[in-house]
């Protein structure tokens, strides 16, 4: 305006570019100054456009959950939530998925039982009374043996169990496999050492 020199941006940097010629292993470029960096770095405490902000918020929120996904598909350790990481945590989820389990047969069975509680015969109602409750003790049984294995190798190789990692060795024993989160990594009848 008052007599300042009204050159383009472009020709100024052609000016620097002229002036200061690049060197290997310097930064080759002005630091920046700090108010320009503040008004960069800006941004306001309460979002004025609160459509934007949700809809970034949503995006944003997808994409994680979407790589949380694909971790729990594929095992990844980073994206597993607290419940599912660490060492111990795998080795009882490779132990379980290497065996067949008679509690993940319950919801097949469940479905037939209702199936048969339709049809009102005494023979029905007492096969319905045998899988149920024979198939819950014979379930449950077979749960905690596998859980009384599972623990002393766990004694051996981690020094002992933590709380929580029976239950979470049972609860997905009586998970059908294809809907185990995270999903089995280990093939039936391969033992992990």
């Amino acid at each position: 305006m008052f007599g300042r020199n009204k050159k383009t941006l472009n020709e100024n940097l052609a000016e620097e570019a002229e002036a200061h010629p690049e060197r290997p292993g310097a930064k080759n470029r002005p630091t920046p100054k700090r108010r320009d960096q503040e008004a960069a770095n800006k941004r306001p405490l309460i979002v004025t456009d609160r459509k934007a902000a949700r809809s970034h918020d949503k995006a944003a929120r997808r994409e994680a959950m979407a790589k949380q996904r694909q971790g729990m598909l594929t095992g990844d350790e980073r994206y597993l939530p607290a419940r599912d990481k660490g060492p111990r945590r795998r080795f009882i989820r490779d132990t379980v998925d290497a065996r067949w389990n008679l509690g993940e047969f319950m919801l097949p069975v469940m479905l037939l039982v209702l199936l048969l509680s339709f049809v009102r015969t005494s023979w029905a109602m007492l096969a319905v009374f045998v899988l149920v409750y024979g198939l819950i003790v014979i379930a449950v049984l077979d749960a905690v043996l596998m859980w009384l294995r599972t623990k002393k190798q766990i004694n051996q190789k981690y020094g002992g169990a933590e709380r929580g990692d029976a239950m979470y060795a049972i609860m997905r024993a009586f998970q059908m496999r294809r809907t185990r989160m995270p999903k089995p990594q280990i093939p039936r009848g391969k033992r992990r050492s």
